[in-house]
């Protein structure tokens, strides 16, 4: 069969392919085309676009990150950062050296306002003590990264062991603390979203502190974040990346021949779902997570390692979506950054798991302030775990309608102006990614990931995932 697109267009050198995209497909095309021992390299992307979870869209007359938002400590030990630096992407501000040396411990800073489902404002104060006990203890949890044992598998579980600790040391009355319980549960949902799960018990303890936090404060793309991974796009040669060419399945450890190369054989078949196939000596696998965990009986022939295949069933991987906003007048004061919604009757220590379709908004950490385009005024919320999920399957008038009554109530204003429209996110519902990003869940090691990247066959010939 004829690979419609061939891989090379002249025999001789090392064929070469990169499944997915996205910004970890598209950093390994990078590498490679500047590497002379492979002179034949293509991308195949299953969408129409580049970038993977990096999605600007232009609405509300500017431009709003639908996926990846900041850049995580942006400083020059994140590659990352040196890239959007080195296309000019960031602006003074981001690439001073003092905004590279803050060190923010990995945490979100505080709200600007707090609202409880009461309608009353919650004391900053309060919220701040509460803030410094979670992220004290969030803190402690990376010290058992070398620890010979734990003391309970998750993180949630020992966040909830030393919070009900401390809960018999409070002295306030009976509302105050069922109040600060309720601020801690706001930040273990907002812990959920960084850690893109949807409960921190599923979050592995001991592994927890692998991950390493850099310095730098977190900082945007004045102009959208896809322009980073557009910048990569035109640095490869034309026609690097196929668009709108999923990939059905591929075949392995071989030996295949292909009459557009008379004498070759090939190691690798690559399967598209349109039929084509791309004959090549290596592919290197990036696809997300989520897409290998529901593909997996299909997407490799012949089947992956045992190994293999059990690390990608154990590492987690979660879905944490965003819900735009807009709004003709602001409700928030003009130097608000980050609002946060607290649930009173809401508690870490108690396993309440109502109905979904009853409840799935108190799941919503809050919203981020977005700066203003113009005249419209924007709120980003955001929302992690199965309620996430619950809320793609919702209509945009379902969304505004809840969120609308949720905001109405916690201001305790009634007659607050209803938001004129609402964008989101849907990344569970994405048939190519199937959710937003990973974390080591309970029963997994963070040797899950390093057993992920290690080439197939053992020797290194083939498929790379």
């Amino acid at each position: 069969m004829e690979a419609t697109g061939s891989v090379g267009e002249a025999p001789g050198g090392r064929r070469v392919l990169v499944v997915g995209g996205g910004i970890a497909g598209l950093g390994a095309a990078q590498r490679l085309c500047g590497h002379s021992a492979f002179p034949h390299l293509r991308v195949l992307e299953a969408t129409a676009r580049a970038g993977g979870r990096i999605r600007s869209e232009r609405s509300f007359g500017g431009v709003v990150e639908v996926g990846a938002h900041w850049i995580h400590g942006p400083s020059r030990g994140n590659p990352v950062f040196q890239l959007a630096a080195e296309y000019g992407l960031l602006g003074e501000k981001e690439l001073s050296e003092e905004n590279q040396l803050v060190d923010t411990g990995g945490h979100v800073g505080l709200p600007s306002v707090s609202y409880a489902s009461s309608g009353a404002r919650v004391s900053l104060q309060l919220v701040a003590e509460m803030a410094t006990l979670f992220y004290g203890l969030i803190d402690q949890t990376r010290e058992f990264l070398h620890a010979a044992e734990t003391p309970v598998p998750s993180v949630g579980e020992y966040l909830k062991k030393e919070i009900g600790q401390h809960v018999t040391g409070w002295t306030e009355d009976e509302e105050t603390r069922k109040l600060k319980l309720a601020v801690l549960n706001s930040f273990f949902n907002l812990e959920c979203c960084v850690s893109g799960t949807h409960s921190m018990d599923l979050v592995a303890l001991a592994p927890f502190g692998e991950y390493t936090v850099l310095p730098g404060l977190d900082c945007t793309f004045s102009k959208g974040y896809q322009g980073l991974t557009n910048c990569m796009v035109a640095s490869l040669p034309e026609d690097t990346v196929v668009f709108e060419k999923p990939v059905k399945t591929i075949h392995w450890n071989g030996s295949f021949q292909e009459a557009a190369f008379p004498g070759e054989t090939f190691p690798v078949s690559v399967e598209c779902e349109d039929g084509d196939r791309f004959p090549v000596h290596h592919v290197i696998v990036t696809v997300p997570l989520g897409f290998l965990k529901e593909r997996l009986d299909t997407f490799f022939d012949p089947p992956l390692p045992a190994e293999k295949a059990e690390a990608i069933r154990k590492i987690g991987f979660g879905t944490n979506n965003k819900i735009f906003l807009e709004f003709e007048e602001p409700f928030w004061e003009p130097d608000c950054q980050l609002i946060q919604l607290v649930w009173d009757d809401t508690s870490p220590l108690e396993d309440a798991a109502p109905a979904l379709q009853d409840a799935w908004f108190r799941k919503l950490i809050g919203f981020v302030v977005l700066p203003a385009f113009a005249s419209v005024h924007v709120l980003c919320g955001f929302i992690a775990g199965l309620e996430s999920e619950f809320m793609e399957t919702l209509s945009d008038e379902e969304v505004l309608l809840c969120l609308t009554q949720v905001l109405r109530r916690v201001t305790g204003n009634p007659r607050l102006p209803a938001p004129k429209s609402v964008l989101r996110s849907r990344w569970h519902s994405a048939p190519y990614t199937r959710g937003s990003y990973s974390y080591v869940a309970v029963g997994s090691t963070g040797g899950d990931l390093d057993l992920l990247a290690q080439p197939l066959p053992a020797d290194g010939a083939g498929a790379q995932g």
